[in-house]
């Protein structure tokens, strides 16, 4: 397997940057997922380490040998798409077949490494099948075994799963992960999904306008996000503003906030830390008093947006778990209130 590492690459269709001076290094083995909107430049990047995609300036190593001059095929790549691109007049293990047949690999090593193949992606006994005769999953399967019959260094996805419905997908996440583990290999993912890049990844890096707005562990992106684009992109979160105070901030209605470190006047919250509680009375730590504008009861939990002097006419969202089956009104009276370890200063 291999460390792939990636250094100021940049890539211009015209005046559009498409990838702006990104760094980013992934490492021998790990599940890594790239993660942005629709032309952040996340599948610009991927393609450029498939040689799909020539850099205007930049390198990019794969286990510290240079590839931009290196064409696909002989870059060791698996690649795995969102619409399979299985071949529908061939069987299952012709497909899987495919990259060895064009390599000229023997007919015997053939078999044995197809059928390798389908016991790893849990098809055995579907070789002869056509691609229109099986489910979208397993559909799904079959692209993966052609993607790594090949013994490739990196696997490179771009949307996998994205043509899948959600259980299905949700279903295929755990599978993918299994799959990647047992063989060990570097794969590289593109997603706009957050759950799935949250579930999938060892890490994760967030772009955005060709440009790369955080790395790091999925846990570690969620709790603690550089930016508010960051904040609000993986995830939900309360944007608080107000004149930076020593500890914290100052609201527009003059409520003090603690903060989980120096503040230069914008910090994030996430709704699920939030405590909601009827009534006014007093609290610990941070707190908004306010009334429910929306309850939405979702059954594991009730979505609230509450209406505070502090925020104007931005409500605050919180999430509260169900635990005793009884949703606030709208109308209600209501104290919010959460640890300062939760404000999470970010730059705007």
């Amino acid at each position: 397997m291999s460390r792939v590492d990636v250094e100021g690459a940049t890539k211009r269709y015209g005046a559009l940057k498409a990838l702006d001076d990104v760094s980013v290094h992934f490492t021998d083995g790990e599940f890594f997922g790239l993660l942005g909107p629709s032309g952040s430049g996340k599948t610009t990047l991927l393609r450029a380490i498939a040689g799909f995609v020539d850099l205007d300036a930049g390198s990019i190593e794969f286990d510290g040998e240079r590839v931009e001059n290196v064409p696909v095929h002989r870059r060791g790549i698996g690649m795995m798409f969102q619409s399979y691109a299985l071949f529908p007049h061939l069987t299952v293990n012709e497909n899987i077949a495919f990259g060895l047949d064009v390599r000229g690999t023997p007919r015997a090593e053939i078999e044995q490494r197809v059928q390798e193949m389908l016991a790893l992606v849990r098809l055995p006994g579907l070789g002869e099948r056509k691609p229109r005769q099986l489910s979208g999953g397993q559909q799904q399967r079959v692209a993966l075994a052609r993607a790594l019959i090949t013994r490739p260094k990196v696997l490179l996805l771009d949307e996998p799963l994205g043509a899948l419905d959600r259980r299905l997908r949700q279903e295929m996440q755990v599978e993918l992960r299994e799959i990647q583990r047992e063989t060990g290999i570097t794969a590289i993912f593109v997603t706009h999904d957050q759950e799935e890049a949250l579930t999938l990844s060892d890490r994760i890096a967030i772009i955005n306008d060709g440009r790369l707005v955080q790395t790091g562990k999925p846990q570690e992106v969620y709790e603690r996000p550089v930016t508010i684009f960051a904040a609000q992109f993986l995830g939900d979160s309360n944007v608080l503003r107000g004149a930076a105070i020593e500890g914290g901030l100052r609201l527009s209605d003059g409520t003090m906030i603690g903060t989980a470190g120096p503040c230069d006047g914008t910090a994030i919250l996430r709704p699920e830390k939030i405590l909601v509680q009827a009534g006014t009375g007093a609290v610990r730590g941070n707190a908004l008093q306010g009334e429910v504008l929306q309850a939405v009861y979702t059954g594991a939990s009730v979505t609230y947006r509450i209406r505070t002097a502090a925020l104007g006419d931005v409500p605050l969202l919180a999430f509260a778990q169900n635990q005793t089956g009884d949703v606030l009104s709208p109308g209600a009276a209501v104290t919010a209130s959460w640890d300062a370890a939760y404000t999470i200063p970010v730059q705007p």
